[in-house]
């Protein structure tokens, strides 16, 4: 649906966004990572033309984005803003019509839209009365209005209870059956593993992973298993050290050693087994560890680090 293709854009001579490339598949929700002041900003208001590029193309279902594409895609920026002296369902209605909606529609989807999200009993009520959190589902109902094809959410569980992320959680979910299609932005990695198919990751203005969630996890998971159940023995083959972990035991393996080994040697020798399974690190971990190391960054090249890379730069392999 949305292909950016070796985007690149420079303040003051330094690129903040660097060489970029990658797709947003229809009806997926991809996440968009990185540490504060890796571009991420910058690469979504190239995206919904705020910002014009400096080099590289953006296309929407295969046509250059242009200001006629803008009703297409709508974005929830991490800075909010509402008309605070106005009735919630006024301004969510004018949004609507900045949308291209008529206004009888605009209405009748803003009553729609604070049903959903609970605030139907607030319509008529200044939005500076509503509480932080209240004001935030109100963003969002915003970023909803006029059905957008494409959802650009930066950081959106911020501010909301566990019951109202759960709620957005499933209004989120409900708009991808639909056929919406949702860039997530957040540094709640939690959510990203929860809610996100794919995820790139950008640091100091370039791509550093990409991919599925999982392979992206998989990429820098251990050379280790952990195992529930009975005591694991000395000495036993492919494995140079035990070690205990909140009740499961931790077995590090050697170098080119299997863990179908592992674990038929645990089998054989009698060892209980209620769990077997590899270390594979949250990607609360991943994104740490990228960003403290510098991987993907080195040699001034982007895109994700090859496995030698990873192994000279000390990860986790």
């Amino acid at each position: 649906m949305l292909e950016i293709r070796s985007v690149r854009k420079v303040y003051d001579d330094r690129a903040v966004v660097n060489d970029v490339s990658f797709d947003v598949k229809p009806g997926e929700i991809f996440a968009l990572l990185g540490p504060n002041g890796a571009g991420k900003t910058t690469l979504i208001r190239m995206i919904t033309d705020i910002i014009k590029p400096d080099g590289g193309a953006i296309t929407l279902d295969g046509v250059p984005l242009v200001n006629s594409e803008r009703s297409r895609i709508s974005y929830l920026p991490e800075e909010r803003g509402l008309y605070r002296k106005v009735p919630v369902l006024d301004a969510l209605s004018y949004i609507g019509e900045l949308k291209d909606m008529g206004a009888g529609k605009a209405r009748a989807q803003a009553v729609a839209l604070l049903e959903e999200f609970g605030l139907a009993a607030w319509a008529k009520k200044q939005v500076s009365a509503l509480s932080k959190g209240m004001q935030q589902k109100v963003q969002l109902c915003s970023a909803l209005i006029g059905d957008p094809r494409l959802l650009i959410l930066d950081e959106p569980f911020s501010g909301l209870d566990p019951v109202n992320v759960q709620i957005l959680e499933d209004v989120l979910r409900r708009r991808r059956e639909a056929g919406c299609t949702v860039i997530l932005s957040t540094h709640q990695m939690n959510k990203v593993e929860q809610q996100c198919d794919r995820a790139l990751m950008i640091n100091r203005g370039h791509m550093v992973l990409y991919g599925t969630v999982r392979e992206i996890r998989q990429q820098y998971a251990e050379h280790a298993v952990m195992v529930e159940g009975g005591e694991v023995p000395a000495g036993l083959p492919g494995v140079k050290s035990v070690e205990r972990v909140n009740g499961f035991t931790k077995l590090s393996m050697e170098r080119g050693s299997q863990a179908e080994s592992v674990l038929r040697a645990l089998l054989e020798r009698g060892v209980s087994v209620k769990s077997f399974a590899p270390v594979v690190p949250p990607l609360e971990d991943v994104f740490v560890h990228v960003v403290t190391t510098g991987a993907g960054l080195d040699k001034g090249r982007s895109g994700p680090p090859t496995v030698d890379e990873e192994l000279r730069i000390g990860g986790a392999r």
